[in-house]
């Protein structure tokens, strides 16, 4: 397999709490006024991505995996998931309130949905004055059956919130209660699933004046408690990497580039992920260079040896996996 940066067109999705900013500041090309998500990487049935750039322009995400196997997507990663990509990685926009929501880990997604769970991550690109994020229940020892009876007047007293700001970065294990609030851009990495239990929706309803639909029974027995909120703890230095996660899921560190630099991957047995959440940079594979921008990705292939990146001043999410415990 050639390694060079490859990028796949973004699949944008519209939703009732979509806004502009996927549009305005990390221009993904859209009219519309409610796109809430950017499937940057993704291999969700029905959703497949599509290469945009150099050889294998036009090719599906799924045709390199089967075509190229563990050049491509790494040993461990082959043995593991088969021809199945294992992350979905996303910009998201929420213009108002995602609904409050949990998803099921590995053993009741496989149970019930014949599903990988859902474990995922947020780093926080843009944010709104006091924007808040909903993370896990206000009292650990709070009976979950409150789930199944949250309305306006005690929303407030049952679920936790933080006020977030860029650069902040929080880890969601599947099982954790969670929503993303108005005015937040995150960037979010996950386990290949569309699965999510719904708790509440804010009594919103569509146009047609319906509410959405939601899973209380589910997401009691998915909902566990958690001792921290999941909130990372990091100091950026320029030109290194400093880590976000590190999960058996996935492992994403954050890399400040503020010179020429050229890392080495060929003691690691995975393809790689980059996200730009800042700035731009110039990415090198064997003398193929592309530019990513904030609001782009690129994968690096499984069989890269080493990648030069050059930028006065960017940010990168660095995703991979080598943890491989499950």
């Amino acid at each position: 397999m050639q390694a060079y940066p490859i990028k796949f067109a973004p699949i944008l999705k519209e939703k009732i709490w979509g806004g502009e900013k996927l549009s305005n500041i990390l221009n993904k090309k859209s009219d519309s006024k409610n796109i809430g998500e950017s499937w940057e990487i993704s291999g969700v049935e029905d959703n497949i991505s599509m290469v945009s750039n150099g050889l294998y322009k036009g090719k599906s995400l799924n045709d390199l995996i089967k075509s190229h196997k563990s050049e491509f997507l790494g040993k461990k990663n082959i043995d593991t998931f088969g021809e199945h990509f294992p992350l979905l990685i996303k910009f998201l926009d929420a213009k108002t309130n995602l609904s409050v929501q949990v998803h099921p880990d590995d053993e009741m997604a496989k149970a019930h949905h014949n599903s990988f769970g859902k474990t995922e991550m947020w780093y926080i690109m843009n944010s709104d004055e006091d924007a808040e994020i909903v993370l896990g229940l206000k009292d650990n020892d709070l009976d979950k059956n409150v789930l199944g009876d949250i309305n306006a007047s005690n929303v407030n007293d049952i679920f936790n919130t933080e006020q977030v700001k860029q650069g902040d970065s929080y880890f969601i294990p599947a099982g954790k209660i969670h929503a993303i609030g108005a005015g937040v851009l995150a960037a979010e990495i996950q386990q290949t699933s569309d699965i999510t239990y719904r708790v509440y929706d804010w009594d919103r309803t569509d146009v047609n004046g319906h509410q959405r639909d939601l899973h209380t029974e589910a997401a009691i027995k998915a909902t566990k408690s958690f001792p921290s909120t999941g909130k990372s703890n990091y100091q950026l230095e320029a030109d290194k990497t400093s880590n976000l996660v590190d999960c058996e899921y996935f492992t994403t560190n954050i890399f400040e580039v503020k010179l020429n630099q050229k890392r080495d991957y060929r003691n690691l047995d995975s393809f790689v992920i980059f996200m730009c959440v800042e700035g731009s940079a110039e990415v090198t594979i064997d003398n193929v260079t592309e530019t990513v921008t904030m609001g782009e990705t690129i994968l690096i292939p499984a069989n890269t040896d080493s990648v030069t990146f050059n930028s006065e001043g960017s940010k990168l999410l660095e995703v991979f996996i080598d943890k491989f415990v499950l």
